[in-house]
């Protein structure tokens, strides 16, 4: 998720621009020049204890007779303009510190934090923008990488002195029409991104003792597209993906509702840029993570989410396999979303990507991206057969397979070879390798065998498995037929049935993994 004007950690640079007249004009003496230099060099302060120290004693001496000044004229602000000027050019060198981050630790000790964290309240909002912009310095990405102590250090310091309240507060009054603002904007949210990067606890820290959520959420609903919407995105993206907790909290928050609003934008109209793009992906990701908690799956029913994903998927635009992805969450042991797929005519759909009929572009002819598509889909058909267990919906599913001489069965046995054939080479490789003394564990093999497509030929497996057990006649027929012309035989499928079986974890407690292990038993005992 990164991008020159959006999420991830971007770089400002100053540029110079010529104005289209003479070189001449910025012909300089070169020994001018390297005097200049010279001059620049001898000013430069090695970045020691010594010099710490003296940053501070000089910026709280300015803070103090910025507080005294403003204090004694508070009618006048012509009397403490100056104070202010001299404090911003004092967080203006206190940036040098990004330079050593060992230092962290004795910036905390010399109790400066507090001084620097109470500025983001001021009533200059420029002052409280240079603050934003000095913790965005302060803990860049770049700056923390090998500095994992000082790091922590600064990080529970900032936490404690109540940094994420104060950001956000500040985060309140900035407007998106005031350049300066959308800058401090971006800063803020780039140092919220640093601290969870330090400190994974964060991400819920910031939603439980602050309206980040309910600020991210009003940045979304915005129609317009900018570079701060995109980044509101990315770091909503990033609060909910790990966090239970901040998902049923967003969920409480209608948040389902504002995430459909925002991507039914581009139902029926391609983002515009690279970055709009990668917006609506953080879109699309935030809303999948939202859809875990199972009372996020029935507000996304009653909001016709499964109807909007479905428009999306025919309108053929760059969404489509982001609608697919959502609605193989949504439907992921959840059968009222199932019923309503089936309801409103998504057969038709699903099946049609399920035969590969899957729109092009420059994006999707990627193979991964193909690929993945193929995946969700799968996960979406075991689901639906999971969902819907009985009656005239079954009947319908079940007939989607007897379509076309069984021509749905032909494509399943197709993708059950592929995915088989990796699953096989992996397992080969695998025991090379422990020819060659590298031992690993049965855990660690298993995961192996699931990244390259063991889940997926399951899932194909447990389709399999449903069909069989509808003792169809002519599916049955169909099934024995293209095992046999693969050479196979029904003892393999059930390897891969037992397989699974006995990986099944924990899922949602023991009694939703003795249900989920019986459907699969029965399957077993089926073949």
């Amino acid at each position: 998720m990164d991008g020159d004007s959006g999420g991830g950690k971007r770089r400002r640079t100053g540029s110079v621009s010529s104005n289209g007249n003479d070189d001449n004009n910025y012909n300089i003496d070169a020994s001018l020049l390297e005097a200049l230099e010279k001059s620049s060099q001898s000013n430069i302060e090695v970045l020691d204890q010594r010099t710490l120290k003296k940053l501070v004693l000089s910026f709280e001496r300015r803070l103090k007779e910025n507080i005294e000044a403003r204090l004694k004229y508070p009618d006048h602000p012509e009397k403490f303009a100056e104070t202010e000027v001299d404090l911003h050019e004092e967080l203006e060198k206190l940036k040098v510190l990004a330079g050593g981050p060992d230092l962290y630790p004795d910036l905390v000790n010399l109790n400066t934090i507090p001084s620097i964290l109470g500025l983001l309240s001021h009533d200059n909002s420029d002052i409280a923008n240079d603050v934003v912009q000095l913790l965005q310095d302060l803990t860049d990405e770049d700056v923390l990488e090998d500095s994992d102590e000082p790091a922590r250090v600064l990080v529970d310091s900032l936490i404690e002195n109540n940094v994420l309240e104060l950001l956000v507060q500040n985060l309140q009054r900035l407007s998106d029409s005031d350049p300066d603002d959308m800058t401090a904007v971006y800063n803020t949210l780039a140092t919220i991104e640093n601290l969870i990067e330090v400190k994974p606890s964060v991400a819920e820290l910031v939603c439980e003792k602050t309206k980040l959520l309910r600020w991210l959420l009003g940045k979304i609903k915005i129609r317009e597209f900018d570079s701060n919407k995109q980044y509101a995105s990315e770091i909503l993206a990033i609060l909910l993906q790990n966090s239970t907790a901040n998902q049923k909290r967003l969920g409480q928050m209608n948040g389902v509702d504002v995430l459909l609003q925002a991507v039914a934008t581009y139902k029926s109209k391609d983002p515009k840029s690279s970055d709009e793009e990668e917006m609506l992906e953080n879109l699309f990701d935030s809303l999948c993570c939202l859809l875990m908690p199972l009372e996020n799956k029935e507000r996304f029913v009653k909001a016709e989410g499964v109807e909007l994903m479905i428009i999306i998927m025919k309108q053929k635009k760059s969404a489509y396999g982001s609608a697919i992805r959502a609605l193989d969450f949504a439907m992921t042991k959840y059968p009222p979303a199932c019923e309503r797929f089936v309801d409103v005519l998504g057969l038709k759909t699903a099946f049609a990507a399920f035969m590969g009929k899957i729109p092009m572009s420059k994006k999707n002819k990627k193979e991964r991206y193909q690929e993945d598509l193929e995946e969700r889909v799968i996960s979406l058909i075991a689901s639906l057969f999971g969902g819907i267990l009985r009656g005239s919906r079954r009947e319908r599913l079940l007939s989607k397979f007897v379509e076309n001489e069984c021509e749905k069965i032909d494509r399943l046995m197709e993708l059950y070879m592929r995915y088989s054939d990796r699953v096989t080479t992996e397992t080969e490789r695998m025991n090379n390798l422990e020819l060659d003394d590298l031992e690993m564990d049965e855990e660690e093999k298993y995961n192996r065998k699931l990244e390259s497509g063991l889940y997926t030929l399951q899932l194909i497996a447990v389709i399999l498995g449903h069909l069989w057990c509808s003792e169809h006649s002519q599916m049955r027929a169909r099934i024995e037929l293209l095992l046999k012309q693969q050479k196979l035989t029904k003892k393999d499928v059930k390897d891969v049935l037992q397989e699974y079986h006995d990986n099944i974890g924990d899922l949602d407690g023991p009694d939703e993994k003795e249900r989920a292990q019986g459907r699969i038993q029965k399957f077993i005992t089926a073949f």
